[in-house]
């Protein structure tokens, strides 16, 4: 089916325009952070490959727009047991990298299925929150607590504390707008408070020391406390305009690390200073904007929970990334969404994108 011209005049420009000047943007600074850490013969190799994901990406937004997403609540419990199963996979098979089994290899690439899982929880979750109508008390609550926990747990197990807390922050954002009443929030973020301690025995060692470092990067300044000075550093010598593309000294002369994936935000900072930061910051409020307008616009319950799930799933990855490299919340790893290297994360988040993008086309005025 080929979407009619009457969808098309719909289509939000505005949330397509945005999430393209942060993908080209992303292909700019990942350019810049890479050219001089690699062999001459490979210095566009990530652009290259980045850019690539993107074309193929583009074809799959235009596929996902093309169908009605209703479609996909049919389907709600064979997405979710699909997303089990490539939790387990990775378990079983999964290569192992900087501490954590996270990657399953296909041929010449690797994919990171807990990126996926993200936006099969929200198609998942929605459907199941639809089913079962407005929730209100703990005992509605409780259901979909445990339709969550599963596959938060078999994320945490890999371990990936980032991407569990992506979770979590998907769930609440979804029974929040199913009506759940804020006294039982508060509850549960209380609750949570008090039990911290309690969870701190249970967290890798690695996760500690980043909280550790969190608090004072100093207590491991050449250790796990280094991205986060080095970080600061590339951010803070910026100032408002920056020292221009390729002229970042924190980065391109190798001092921070991961400059192209999780701490690529520190580079636009270094690079293209405050205003930069401040451009594409703006460019994020936008997309966030949009994905509310849309859940607030679309036709149905099932809509209105994807676009929010969507929309709280990219709010918090920013939120965290970036306050992550400015040293205000602690290194959890969790790529800056559209602008982090990465396959998987750029496919993940553009498919979010077309979804978004699906249901503003279908959405429908209620006439009284």
């Amino acid at each position: 089916m080929i979407l009619s011209k009457r969808l098309l005049r719909r289509t939000d420009l505005t949330l397509i325009a945005a999430t393209a000047a942060i993908v080209i943007m992303s292909l700019i600074i990942i350019g810049s952070a890479t050219h001089v850490n690699t062999p001459s013969e490979e210095r566009y190799w990530f652009v290259q490959r980045q850019g690539i994901s993107f074309l193929v990406d583009i074809a799959l937004a235009a596929f996902l727009m093309n169908f009605d997403y209703k479609i996909l609540q049919r389907y709600g419990n064979y997405f979710y047991v699909f997303n089990l199963i490539l939790l387990i996979l990775v378990m079983l098979v999964g290569q192992s990298a900087l501490g954590a089994q996270r990657w399953i290899a296909l041929g010449p690439i690797s994919i990171q299925p807990s990126e996926f899982s993200k936006l099969i929880m929200i198609i998942a979750l929605a459907a199941m929150m639809e089913k079962r109508g407005k929730i209100h008390s703990l005992s509605d609550l409780a259901p979909v607590a445990g339709y969550v926990l599963v596959p938060f747990l078999l994320v945490l197990k890999q371990p990936d504390l980032g991407t569990s807390l992506v979770f979590l922050a998907i769930f609440f954002g979804m029974v929040f707008v199913a009506g759940i009443r804020l006294r039982i929030l508060f509850g549960i973020f209380g609750l949570g408070l008090a039990a911290l301690p309690v969870l701190w025995h249970f967290l890798k060692d690695y996760q500690k020391m980043r909280i550790m470092v969190f608090m004072d990067p100093n207590v491991d300044p050449l250790g796990a406390g280094y991205h986060i000075i080095q970080s600061k550093i590339a951010i803070g010598s910026g100032l408002l305009f920056g020292k221009g593309l390729f002229g970042g000294t924190q980065s391109q002369l190798n001092f921070l690390p991961e400059n192209h994936t999780d701490f690529i935000f520190s580079v636009v900072g270094e690079e293209l200073g405050f205003v930069g930061c401040a451009v594409l910051l703006l460019l994020y409020l936008i997309v966030l904007w949009r994905g509310i307008k849309i859940a607030q616009d679309a036709s149905d319950t099932f809509g209105r929970l994807l676009a929010v799930g969507i929309t709280s799933m990219i709010a918090f990855h920013v939120l965290v990334n970036v306050g992550m490299t400015m040293g205000i919340m602690p290194v959890t790893g969790i790529p800056l969404p559209l602008m982090s290297y990465g396959v998987s994360s750029l496919t993940t988040n553009i498919m979010a994108i077309a979804i978004l993008l699906n249901i503003q086309l279908r959405r429908q005025k209620l006439l009284f």
